[in-house]
């Protein structure tokens, strides 16, 4: 699936793991979205949530106390007693984040008794997804294996482009004769 920038992604590591920079960490990412944040006159708002294992993501771009699904996780397993953190990395290009506040609250949830027993201070953070982050691994000739042009794609692409390139030329030309015509004069 082809990303469109700006775009906000999400990952869940216990340590074992590192952000791929020159692949915008697409082999550790758990799901994300496009949210299209640049250049308004008004403040952009994101909804991070997680509750009972499941991580929502939600965005406020248009300013109209609206909120809109970004992502949507179960099966996330996060310790208490840690930190939340932001990160605005633009590999090669260059930006400008400015995180005005950042406002956590706590969530009182009531826990089941095997919930109840578990030290949640010493679970490792986790995901039970159908997916593996490694099925986002890039294949040997450097295409990412759900690339969007392989096969008849790329055939059907050139073919509308060359169709497109005589049309144009056909325009063209019959535009360029219908000039000539006009400029002639007769002495």
């Amino acid at each position: 699936m082809e990303r469109v920038f700006p775009y906000i992604s999400v990952m869940v590591n216990n340590g074992s793991l590192s952000y791929d920079h020159s692949k915008d960490g697409r082999w550790t990412e758990l799901a994300g979205c496009t949210a299209d944040f640049r250049n308004r006159d008004h403040d952009t708002f994101l909804a991070v949530r997680y509750s009972r294992g499941r991580l929502t993501v939600m965005t406020d771009l248009e300013d109209k106390n609206e909120w809109k699904n970004c992502i949507d996780i179960t099966g996330v397993r996060l310790p208490t007693g840690y930190y939340f953190g932001a990160s605005a990395g633009t590999g090669d290009l260059s930006d400008n984040h400015d995180i005005i506040s950042m406002k956590l609250f706590q969530l009182m949830v009531e826990h089941t008794p095997d919930e109840e027993n578990i030290d949640w201070t010493k679970i490792e953070p986790s995901v039970n997804f159908l997916k593996s982050p490694k099925d986002n691994v890039d294949d040997p000739t450097g295409n990412f294996r759900s690339g969007p042009l392989t096969g008849w794609r790329v055939f059907l692409l050139l073919l509308c482009a060359l169709l497109g390139i005589i049309v144009c030329a056909v325009v063209g030309a019959v535009v360029f004769q219908k000039r000539q015509e006009r400029n002639k004069r007769f002495y």
